[in-house]
């Protein structure tokens, strides 16, 4: 999979523009919405389907990369196998964003996650924000406080802040 810079960044936040690459571990992990609240310069959407024909998921040509997930079991599942692809193809994961759908975590999700910790430069949960159900750009959102920290975290990862 080759980079594909991400969607048209306003002109008022051009300098705030990371050199990072967002990709998902799966499809509806949520990487086109981080890839416009960082902003990050290129948005991979998910790698999933290139994992399923056993070839390389991606090159991000030393950028750093930030993979987003869900927040359930079977994502933390789908997560695992990007990690250990990027791992092959000797990428590393900068931060692993945890992205909530909404519904709370579950013991099987968290005991997953934990275990990936030390796969990753960091491990940042995401919090659902409803608002970004009613936008077509979620930049247009008021962030809460626990969303602004999150992104301030995974800017922090991605070697941005």
């Amino acid at each position: 999979m080759s980079l594909r810079q991400s969607g048209t960044i306003p002109a008022d936040r051009a300098g705030e523009v990371l050199d990072a690459v967002v990709v998902g571990a799966h499809g509806g992990a949520g990487t086109s919405t981080l890839a416009a609240l960082l902003p990050a310069a290129w948005d991979m959407g998910s790698i999933q389907p290139l994992l399923e024909l056993d070839r390389a998921p991606m090159r991000a040509k030393g950028r750093p990369v930030v993979l987003a997930v869900r927040n359930t079991a079977m994502a933390a599942k789908h997560a695992t196998a990007a990690i250990g692809a990027l791992r092959a193809w000797d990428e590393r994961v900068s931060a692993l964003a945890i992205v909530s759908d909404g519904g709370p975590e579950s013991r099987d999700a968290t005991a997953r996650f934990a275990l990936l910790e030390g796969r990753v430069g960091g491990t940042v949960r995401v919090p659902h924000v409803r608002a970004f159900r009613l936008v077509e750009d979620p930049a247009e959102v008021d962030l809460p406080g626990r969303a602004r920290q999150a992104l301030d975290e995974l800017r922090r990862l991605a070697g941005g802040g």
